[in-house]
């Protein structure tokens, strides 16, 4: 049955499935690697495509910006559609002078100052949640077997584009951080993730490309580029896929 978020017919989702925010870098996605791609659901302009990579069936869903979105997304999939895998692909800012611009980051946790916890679930004590230990340790062995270099780390899970932050505002963000964690990165979805799935018992990761800095100001990546020099981190995801 349709969701008030989704189209697609009961069997048309894959059980796992791949999202993005970026409608078009899904589009990118299933034009580039997946055979005999279907589209499976266009509401609110959330192109979605169901194909087989390698004769396996995944489907690649976009999300939108921000956990409210990803909230919407995640549960609706998991709940209602059969999914049992989800495997978020982003883009973050570094937290750290040693993630380089177009890194990849595989998350192993997700910190918010967010409610997002409070508003669904009445839980008013989480703010911290994390990605499935299994699905996490499969990312790792593929991206060995495959040679995809990669960096690990917690993200913080922000309500608003940081990069907007002046200097002074920045560093205050960093010391207002949790000191018993390593954050690496900053993005805007996986603390939603990584809660429903939990939640749903589910299983839910993040990988992540680094595209912004403060500690390489003078490096910047187009939209165009943020849409295809992302290979790295979308074949790690499509060739996890295959083990599960």
């Amino acid at each position: 049955m349709p969701t008030p978020h989704i189209e697609a017919k009961v069997g048309e989702i894959a059980p796992i499935v791949i999202t993005a925010g970026d409608p078009k870098r899904c589009q990118y996605i299933a034009n580039k690697y997946l055979k005999n791609a279907k589209i499976v659901n266009s509401v609110r302009g959330m192109t979605a495509f169901t194909g087989e990579y390698k004769d396996k069936k995944i489907t690649i869903f976009p999300v939108g910006m921000g956990m409210p979105s990803m909230g919407i997304y995640a549960y609706e999939l998991y709940k209602f559609y059969g999914v049992e895998v989800i495997i978020r692909i982003g883009t973050s800012g570094s937290f750290n002078e040693t993630f380089k611009i177009l890194d990849t980051v595989l998350l192993e946790g997700s910190y918010t100052e967010s409610n997002f916890a409070l508003s669904i679930n009445r839980d008013r004590n989480t703010h911290l949640s994390f990605a499935s230990k299994i699905l996490n340790n499969e990312i790792e062995l593929t991206a060995k077997e495959k040679n995809i270099s990669y960096k690990k780390g917690y993200g913080l899970c922000n309500e608003a584009f940081d990069v907007y932050l002046n200097e002074e505002q920045f560093a205050d963000l960093l010391n207002s951080l949790p000191k018993d964690i390593s954050i690496v990165a900053s993005e805007m979805e996986a603390f939603a993730l990584f809660y429903i799935a939990s939640m749903l018992h589910k299983k839910s990761a993040c990988l992540l490309t680094i595209v912004d800095s403060k500690f390489e100001k003078d490096v910047i990546i187009t939209s165009q580029e943020r849409e295809e020099k992302l290979d790295n981190m979308i074949i790690l995801a499509l060739e996890t896929c295959l083990k599960l």
